[in-house]
């Protein structure tokens, strides 16, 4: 039998004939295949589902040449009404399966590896080179003893329990909260738990400002470069710190803020929550009811005075915002010491007299040290954009600038807090950086730089080998076993940045005094701790609190005076810590 014209005038004509339905076996095997076809057509979908339909099942049945005709003459009939279908629409192609699977990921992988991308990856690079080094914050270890406390007894400390000099002293954690995920990074992974648990808060930090700088100046690059100077002031509290976190909630107030104040709307009802958990976190919540403050009073007014402008809000906003102000404020009182804790943070700049004069973090920055040239480098290059640029400042941009170089200048903790108030304006000033051209992008490019920044952060994580010597080169670890040894519990004359590590490793002995300064401040324990540093009457003090024991800095003054004085005798010295014993306990009794 001859076979069968294929001809587009035998298509038409056979196709008008009245065709046979589907048959059961061909409904199914449509409902199998038809999933497997590209969907982005209804009329193409259709067009497949039948030709793999009719044909397979023409060839398992062995279908005779007549009903094999009628399966072609059916596909061509739906071919012919999908090209005309597709006649008044841009066409569509037809892929294959896989080819549609991987066009389907084509946009999600060229996000993974785009530009951007390579740059905040280049940007987290820089911090973890600046903060993969040590434990360079003393309060870690009663922070974590703290937690271990709150998990044991499920209770909140309220007096000190740690020291022999102020034992039993009222005393509020102000960060509770923000102890446990050091404690619980701590349990689960030791000490590269605590590190990795630094490390993601310090790159979410700067991360979020990056993000903050972005949404501010709409400049991807300028943003990137204004978040990395931010990292160079940011290494003053590189640790494992609390502040950290609480430097995260103050960029999601920031970004609520710079929301509302760009399109007069935002989610405003998120701030009390955040001030709740955040005054639960550090005491760093009353910088961020300041500079809520600020943002709220520079809306006050209206006007212009040179270069500078303000724009007052509406009745409606500033009703908004001043509600949520209330209620942040009233959300600061949920918190497990009620009124005391919130009491407490708001006289403690007051209260540490002596801290602030003679701990570092505490005192103004120095301009004769990298990070002060570099402050300083900062000031006049604002002052410089502010001179030669158009820039139109914002009556709230000043007051924020304002405050954020007294608080940095003034006290060195808060450098960080400076360069995040400042960034934002620093990325403005520079949106002469061209525009990111996703057009020009080169995926495999940047694939490469994020690979290699990968491969750095694994190659250079430090082990738990590596923070055990940077421990040794910081704290009296080379002295536990002897102390363990020989059963050293007396009173015992420690290092101030020594106490919480004693604290937390050598629990037998009680301290004299640890890096919570506030506690042992009112009790007037640390003045007498900073006159035997400052050597105005060492001895006194030593036999004011009946010392028997001094573990101390080998290369501090009053490590020399002892080894050079009889009623002392040098039992332990290595090149970090000696231990003294008071060698005539008569003495000691007949002075007292």
């Amino acid at each position: 039998m001859p076979e069968p014209s294929l001809s587009s005038s035998s298509f038409r004509e056979r196709a008008s004939q009245k065709l046979p339905s589907p048959t059961a076996r061909e409904r199914v095997s449509a409902r199998l295949w038809g999933p497997l076809c590209d969907r982005k057509e209804l009329n193409i979908w259709h067009f497949n589902c039948h030709i793999v339909t009719r044909v397979l099942i023409g060839a398992f049945n062995q279908m005779s040449s007549h009903e094999a005709e009628t399966a072609v003459l059916y596909a061509g009939s739906a071919l012919e009404e999908t090209a005309l279908a597709d006649s008044e629409v841009a066409a569509t192609p037809v892929d294959s399966w896989p080819e549609g699977f991987i066009a389907k990921l084509r946009q999600p992988l060229r996000l993974l590896f785009s530009f951007p991308a390579a740059l905040l990856s280049v940007l987290g690079l820089i911090v973890f080179l600046m903060a993969r080094n040590g434990f360079n914050d003393p309060d870690i270890w009663w922070h974590m003893r703290n937690a271990e406390y709150l998990f044991t007894h499920l209770q909140f400390p309220r007096v000190d329990m740690y020291s022999f000099t102020v034992a039993g002293h009222p005393w509020i954690n102000p960060e509770w909260l923000g102890e446990i995920p050091f404690y619980l990074a701590f349990r689960a992974w030791g000490l590269v738990g605590v590190k990795l648990m630094t490390l993601l808060a310090a790159e979410t930090v700067l991360f979020g400002l990056f993000y903050l700088c972005y949404k501010s100046s709409g400049n991807l690059k300028a943003s990137v470069v204004a978040a990395g100077l931010a990292v160079f002031l940011a290494v003053v509290n590189f640790g494992p710190r609390t502040i950290l976190f609480g430097y995260g909630c103050l960029l999601v107030m920031l970004l609520i803020l710079e929301r509302f104040r760009a399109q007069g709307r935002a989610r405003l009802w998120l701030l009390p929550p955040l001030f709740c958990l955040w005054v639960n976190t550090h005491g760093s919540w009353l910088i961020g009811l300041v500079v809520f403050g600020i943002v709220i009073a520079s809306g006050l007014v209206k006007g212009q005075w040179g270069r500078v402008e303000a724009t007052r809000w509406s009745s409606r906003q500033l009703r908004n915002l001043l509600l949520v102000f209330g209620g942040s404020v009233a959300a600061l009182f949920v918190n497990p010491y009620g009124s005391k804790l919130v009491l407490w943070s708001i006289e403690y700049p007051f209260r540490l007299k002596l801290g602030v004069a003679h701990v570092q973090e505490f005192m103004s920055v120095n301009f004769h040290d990298a990070r002060g040239r570099l402050v300083l480098l900062l000031i006049v290059g604002l002052l410089l954009a502010a001179l030669v640029s158009r820039y139109r400042w914002k009556l709230g941009e000043v007051a924020l600038v304002l405050f954020a170089l007294y608080s940095g200048l003034t006290y060195e903790r808060f450098l960080f807090l400076a360069a995040i108030l400042i960034a934002p304006l620093i990325a403005k000033f520079l949106d002469f950086l061209p525009p990111y051209q996703p057009e020009i992008d080169k995926p495999l490019l940047n694939g490469i730089i994020m690979a290699g920044v990968l491969a750095t952060i694994i190659f250079w994580f430090p082990t738990a080998a590596q923070l055990r010597k940077s421990l040794a080169a910081a704290y009296p670890v080379d002295a536990l076993p002897y102390l363990r040894s020989h059963n050293i519990s007396g009173p015992v004359f420690n290092d101030y940045l020594w106490g919480g590590y004693l604290e937390w490793n050598q629990r037998d002995v009680k301290t004299f005094v640890d890096s919570r300064v506030d506690v042992f401040e009112d009790a007037g324990v640390f003045k007498d701790y900073i006159d035997a540093l400052d050597m105005v009457d060492p001895l006194r003090v030593l036999d004011k609190y009946q010392i028997r024991y001094v573990l101390f800095s080998a290369n501090q003054p009053l490590a020399y005076l002892l080894s050079n004085n009889p009623n002392w005798k040098v039992i332990y010295k290595s090149k970090v810590s000696v231990l003294f014993e008071r060698a005539d306990k008569e003495v000691m009794s007949a002075k007292l």
